[in-house]
């Protein structure tokens, strides 16, 4: 599988949780972040929890809980924003389910490329 670049950025860090906060990231700031999205990529962890509280854990689509032992995850402060740069072979559904768990839909895509 081919590795990708993604460039995301978050506006306001602070604030961006995911909606159910069993799940959502809790740390304080933007090396907490990183480190808590490189763990959620490289292991299936936070999606066993979450498919364990869906309601028909079994008619959830597995492929959602692929993983990259290899992804790597840095950011950047700029301003109020949060640059996030992303490497890894995940396609964009695991890495977007994965965001959105942890920080809802306070991120947005800028760029993608291949790595």
């Amino acid at each position: 599988m081919a590795r990708n670049h993604y460039y995301l950025s978050i506006a306001d860090l602070a604030h961006a949780r995911g909606d159910d906060p069993r799940f959502a990231w809790d740390g304080a700031g933007p090396i907490d972040f990183a480190a808590a999205l490189q763990q959620a990529l490289r292991d299936d962890t936070l999606f066993r929890r979450w498919r364990a509280a869906q309601p028909d854990p079994d008619a959830v689509d597995a492929g959602l809980g692929a993983t990259d032992p290899a992804a790597q995850v840095q950011v950047q402060v700029a301003d109020l924003r949060t640059d996030v740069d992303l490497i890894t072979d995940l396609p964009m559904s695991v890495v977007r389910h994965r965001l959105y768990l942890l920080i809802g839909a306070a991120w947005q895509l800028r760029d993608l490329r291949a790595a």
